[in-house]
């Protein structure tokens, strides 16, 4: 397999119709030699062509299981390295379009993860009382941070479940980079909120006294998702008035005020399974990304059932929207041709270390 590509620029002006169509040829020809994962935000017209569906947890999952030469992922660029490494070391990841990444992703970063550390350690012992906790949505390198100072990596699916190992090995937690989620599982496992504070990193130790530091039992690094940031309490309370018999669902990435407020709170998996299982004729306001809503929303329509979007402006993952048809096509049709484009390699080092983290996940999950 030769490491080159066909030229892109005739696949930017290709119509989604031609590029569908040569998506198609080009599996065909490849069969059982490339496995589609698809994340539930992805864009329908690239869903559509999906081998294997699901949340961050399941994907992770899955990426090990697969005997296919080549996985490529529909996602963003922390999936496509979770894949790498969880994939057998002969299988090559592949991400369509390199530009797909997660702007929550960049909020930490390891250097500052690093620097954090350090802070910790004039008023603490951090690797004897910190469990460092990194969710899925996070480089390669910070899940190998936590595998090397004993720490884990947790998903929206099972991060009180992970905190709660992460208590059993040490006192405190420090949980990056979404402080929603943290805060949500925290509060879920009845830690009070004054022990929960919130990590700035542009800050000097975090913008914390040491007083603040030694009583918090998690330090919630301060990011956020863009998509789920958007709802708002006020949203609920609107709904809630013109449909006193209606269901809100949201994601553990929404404020704490959001998830509050919401009858369900729940990972894209966790969603679409409690809205499925509802009564017929019920009325649904889903607070998560806008392409998973509407493809729930028309999946469930023929029960009677009523799915919204918990926004009233259009609010959808903008990096995972960069992976479109006319970028699986290219892709497809180089791997056709025995080219490889846009693989994700993690290093050996990191990936082993990122291994150990991930394991631990998926061992207590």
């Amino acid at each position: 397999m030769q490491v080159a590509s066909i030229n892109f620029d005739r696949f930017n002006i290709m119509s989604d119709e031609e590029a569908q169509e040569r998506i198609r040829a080009a599996r065909a020809k490849l069969g059982k030699k490339a496995v589609l994962l698809c994340h539930h935000y992805q864009r329908s017209d690239v869903y559509q062509h999906a081998d294997l569906t699901g949340d961050s947890l399941k994907l992770s999952r899955l990426a090990g299981q697969s005997d296919a030469e080549f996985i490529i992922f529909c996602g963003v660029h922390f999936m496509a390295e979770v894949a790498d490494i969880m994939s057998k070391p002969e299988q090559i990841s592949i991400l369509p379009d390199l530009a797909a990444g997660c702007s929550m992703a960049d909020m930490a970063s390891l250097a500052k993860v690093e620097r954090c550390w350090r802070e910790l350690a004039e008023v603490l012992n951090p690797d004897e009382q910190v469990t460092p906790v990194t969710y899925i949505n996070s480089a390669a390198d910070l899940k190998a941070f936590c595998g090397e100072h004993g720490g884990i990596v947790c998903t929206s699916s099972n991060a009180p479940k992970i905190l709660e190992w992460s208590f059993a090995q040490r006192e405190k937690v420090l949980f990056f980079p979404d402080q929603h989620l943290g805060r949500w599982s925290g509060y879920k496992m009845d830690i009070p909120m004054e022990e929960m504070v919130v990590w700035d990193p542009d800050q000097e130790m975090g913008g914390l006294t040491p007083e603040q530091i030694r009583k918090a039992r998690i330090l919630l690094w301060k990011g956020h998702c863009s998509v789920h940031q958007m709802f708002q309490p006020a949203h609920i309370l609107k709904f809630r008035n013109q449909y006193p018999e209606g269901i809100v669902i949201s994601h553990p990435e929404c404020a704490f005020e959001v998830c509050r407020q919401s009858d369900y709170v729940g990972s894209t998996e966790y969603i679409l399974n409690t809205v499925k299982a509802g009564a017929p004729n019920t009325r649904w306001l889903v607070g998560t990304e806008l392409n998973l809503v509407d493809r729930l929303a028309r999946e469930v329509q023929h029960e009677g059932k009523v799915v919204q979007f918990m926004a009233p402006t259009v609010c959808m993952c903008s990096t995972m929207q960069r992976i479109d048809p006319q970028h699986l096509a290219w892709t497809l049709e180089n791997l056709a041709e025995g080219k490889v484009v846009n693989q994700i390699k993690v290093p050996a080092h990191e990936a082993g270390l990122a291994k150990i983290a991930l394991d631990r996940m998926l061992a207590v999950s």
